[in-house]
């Protein structure tokens, strides 16, 4: 196994297409096709980690965060991500950083969060948009069911809880060649017309190359007709944050209690108290203050999120309980989601859950 077979399923778990514009995702240090001798993951990587790292013979740091946010024009060692990036390279050690593309991941940071404080009922809060996209093409009609089941078999089609979804015209079709052509079907020089299905499918955006991939691989023609838009449905299997409610509701101050507890935070900051029950709750984990407006908007009774400024506790109106647990604390529990995921996936290699808590915050 090479460092290029945990990123293929880690890319499955949360495609790289997802995530935020800002961000600095993927294999930020190393060779993708080294071989792989072991995986440690980490929520942060700092030189305790790669040191870590080379003590339990692993090659390879999966973290959520990127260690390369912004460009470097000097690895010299005078700072924290110089050093370690320094020390990766050293001693030939790859990093990968996964942060919003597993933020965006319908079983990604916001779902471990609502299992961690135990919601039912979970939907994404902010769902992508532009993330879904139609392929429209044309075939021979006697071989339009081999074609849609290639583009089914890539991963087009799929609408929510439904698989194999097309839509599908017979009509005809009409094309002349030229000398240097080469039809399939019928002759050059010579206008021809043929009974043609048109089928068009929807699929995910990282799905795109793949579903081309089926569909001129499969088709019969020498140059096959086709188009891919991108639609303003929004996908609501990818996005920022989630909600979901609790089976009982309960009060705010209870609920505070069960954060402080569930999260293992030592201190939860919160906006004034508004007397009601709790039951319907909106979570991001990370810097969250942008959503507060979508988890107001969706009815949630608190939102649980991370680095809310002064003012920003102000947003809640006296209609939500803002919490905030710890950037750190909220998402925490994303190592153990990676670990668990990637040891299912590779069972000859080890898949280690880093032991160096890089909380950079303490509590006096």
């Amino acid at each position: 196994m090479i460092i290029q077979d945990v990123i293929n399923h880690l890319e499955t778990l949360a495609p790289l297409t997802y995530a935020e514009d800002f961000d600095n995702v993927g294999l930020l240090v190393g060779d993708k096709n080294e071989k792989l001798t072991g995986v440690l993951v980490t929520l942060d990587t700092l030189e305790k980690v790669v040191d870590e790292a080379i003590e339990k013979n692993c090659n390879l740091i999966v973290s959520f965060h990127p260690i390369i946010f912004k460009g470097l024009k000097k690895i010299t060692g005078k700072t924290y991500v110089e050093r370690v990036v320094l020390k990766a390279i050293k001693h030939n050690i790859a990093i990968y950083a996964i942060h919003t593309a597993l933020d965006n991941a319908l079983q990604g940071v916001n779902d471990m969060i609502c299992n961690t404080i135990g919601l039912i009922n979970k939907q994404i809060l902010i769902p992508q948009s532009a993330t879904i996209k139609k392929l429209t093409t044309y075939v021979p009609k006697s071989e339009a069911e081999v074609l849609r089941t290639a583009l089914f078999n890539a991963g087009a089609g799929n609408i929510g809880n439904y698989s194999n979804c097309s839509f599908n015209t017979d009509g005809m079709g009409t094309y002349q060649g030229n000398e240097a052509s080469n039809p399939s079907l019928g002759e050059k020089g010579k206008t021809h017309q043929e009974e043609e299905t048109q089928i068009s499918v929807i699929f995910a955006k990282h799905l795109e190359s793949k579903v081309i991939k089926a569909l001129i691989n499969t088709h019969s023609y020498e140059e096959v007709a086709y188009e891919v838009v991108t639609i303003e449905n929004k996908n609501q299997n990818i996005g920022m944050g989630m909600i979901g409610e609790f089976e009982n509701e309960m009060t705010e101050e209870d609920f505070l209690s069960h954060l402080k507890t569930t999260m293992q935070t030592e201190c939860v900051r919160h906006s004034r108290f508004l007397n009601k029950s709790i039951k319907k709750i909106a979570v991001l984990g990370g810097s969250g203050s942008f959503a507060i407006n979508a988890a107001k908007a969706a009815g949630a009774d608190a939102f649980v999120t991370a680095d809310l400024k002064y003012h920003d506790f102000f947003t809640a109106e006296n209609s939500i309980l803002l919490a905030d647990v710890g950037h750190y604390e909220s998402e925490q529990f994303t190592k153990n989601l990676l670990v668990t995921y990637l040891t299912k996936k590779i069972t000859n290699f080890a898949v280690v859950l880093s032991n160096t808590n890089t909380n950079p915050v303490k509590y006096f």
